[in-house]
């Protein structure tokens, strides 16, 4: 099992990868045309609604409460009760994405207002990001259904497909910044066409994929008599689902929480948050998601075989491999934050100001990465039993700490305590979900966890050293032509990577035990 996982997440991993590259390069386009001024803030607030809803009711809700039932009908039900499962679940979560979405679409005023009430005091960026939401919403329809193809392929082990997905919204967004802009004269208008053109194709992409598989069934809303199983399974999706949708969304409800507050901050804090987040979801994408998405399947099919001890070993090998990747990703995060905002997005209209801005809130959000890495490992632990009701006490938890910290942070630190504020509610949460998994007997860490930890943190400290020592002076990033930043960067980070590896090596980390994943088989 565990060769399996390791080569699962390796796959959604390399994909993954390839999908953040791909959004590094949107990213500098964006900052290219879009900078860190009022534009930028007018598009990324209008390209977050529906992002936001998209999180909640399909990557993060309908994945977890859909992959253990459908799980359960591939195990103990025949073909036939599995194909009308999907049709009616498909047919019922289609019929409620679309009215959701033309709710979305005439109710976009009141959501701009409640996610960035700020835009209300300059009447003209308040209509333009109004009017751009309205574009970008229909996008949560495609997206959606998307996320439901890629949760039925990621249940019967194709990862592959669903994880390169991503890449074609990167690859529209680009095509529309450098087709479009001039075209439409509007910068945020033409971002928002392409980010609802790209939804179309990411959906259209995932057929060939679903017919390989004989999973590409026709929708359906009216059940038949033989339908009562199916209609129990899609029903119990729903059931699931309501609960999931608060307790998956619990990092995106405190950006939006930031967003909103930031909205009131001088124009610029949106933009040098989103820049900051971006770089620091880099790790949380290529890594966190692609364990989250696989973890999941192989926790569901050894709960459904009743085997506790495997499902702890599971859960374990994940938690290994949080600390050994991000322990040292969060230390090249904060000592790089100024070598990496400048050399990827300090060109076009970004500005020397926001170099700085948003280094500082990528620092905060850094100490944030372990905590939220560890969140999509620990809570598959309660999605694979079919418990989305403890994810979402933590939840109101973690999010009533995070307005708490932002409302006591921001109005001193401004957009760097809104980060900060984001990184102490996700060790709330991730501390909360792992000591639950532990009291209910579910989660037993292996002896080696000690030693592993003292060698991690210990070879991250010697890579640190080596960063700052290479890095040299911040002034020298902001003056330096573009491709001597890159010429630096693209030697230290390897360096640093190749350091990290080898202290861990000498100092005696078991790798082969992180591979083997002792006892997940």
């Amino acid at each position: 099992m565990s060769g399996k996982l390791i080569k699962s997440t390796s796959v959604v991993g390399s994909m993954t990868l390839l999908s953040r590259i791909s959004g590094l390069i949107r990213d500098v386009v964006l900052a290219n045309i879009l900078g860190d001024r009022a534009a930028a803030d007018v598009f990324f607030v209008a390209f977050r609604i529906p992002n936001f809803f998209r999180r909640m009711t399909a990557e993060g809700a309908f994945a977890a409460a859909f992959v253990p039932v459908f799980t359960d009908f591939r195990e103990n039900h025949d073909r036939d009760q599995g194909k009308r499962f999907l049709e009616l679940t498909l047919g019922r979560f289609g019929l409620v994405l679309a009215l959701f979405s033309l709710a979305g679409v005439a109710a976009a005023p009141w959501l701009v207002k409640a996610i960035a009430w700020g835009f209300s005091e300059n009447p003209a960026k308040f209509a333009l990001t109004v009017e751009a939401t309205r574009i970008t919403f229909p996008y949560l329809f495609f997206i959606s259904l998307v996320a439901m193809a890629g949760a039925m392929l990621n249940s019967c082990g194709r990862f592959a497909g669903p994880a390169a997905t991503p890449i074609l919204l990167n690859v529209c967004l680009i095509l529309a910044a450098w087709q479009l802009v001039d075209v439409m004269d509007s910068g945020p208008l033409a971002l928002a066409v392409g980010v609802l053109v790209a939804g179309v194709v990411q959906l259209l992409f995932q057929v060939p994929f679903l017919r390989r598989e004989a999973l590409l069934v026709k929708p359906r809303l009216r059940r038949t008599p033989g339908d009562r199983v199916a209609a129990d399974g899609a029903g119990q999706v729903f059931r699931l689902m309501l609960p999931a949708i608060f307790g998956v969304s619990v990092a995106q409800l405190n950006v939006l929480i930031n967003t909103l507050l930031a909205s009131f901050l001088v124009t610029g804090s949106i933009s040098w948050l989103y820049y900051s987040d971006r770089l620091m979801e880099f790790p949380v994408g290529v890594f966190g998601i692609a364990l989250g998405t696989v973890i999941l399947p192989g926790l569901s099919r050894q709960h459904a075989a009743e085997s506790p001890g495997r499902f702890s070993r599971t859960l374990d090998w994940g938690m290994r491999w949080v600390f050994l990747i991000c322990v040292p990703a969060t230390a090249a995060l904060i000592i790089l934050a100024v070598p990496l905002i400048s050399t990827i997005f300090y060109h076009g209209d970004f500005t020397r100001n926001g170099v700085g801005m948003s280094a500082l809130s990528l620092v905060a959000y850094s100490f944030g990465l372990v905590p939220i890495v560890l969140v999509k490992v620990l809570a598959p632990g309660y999605f694979a039993r079919k418990d989305t009701r403890t994810p979402v006490r933590i939840g109101i938890i973690a999010v009533a700490v995070n307005i708490v910290a932002s409302l006591a942070l921001f109005t001193t630190f401004h957009h760097v305590g809104l980060a900060a504020a984001t990184s102490i509610a996700a060790v709330v949460n991730a501390g909360l979900l792992y000591s639950g998994l532990r009291r209910s007997g579910v989660l037993h860490l292996e002896p080696e966890w000690p030693s592993l930890l003292v060698r991690v943190i210990g070879a991250s400290a010697v890579m640190g050293l080596l960063l700052y020592m290479g890095m040299g002076d911040s002034g020298w990033w902001l003056d330096s032509p573009v491709p001597e930043r890159v010429s630096r960067l693209g030697w230290l980070v390897p360096a640093g990577l190749v350091t990290y590896f080898i202290v861990l090596v000498v100092s005696g980390v078991p790798l082969k035990f992180l591979l083997s994943g002792r006892g997940t088989e």
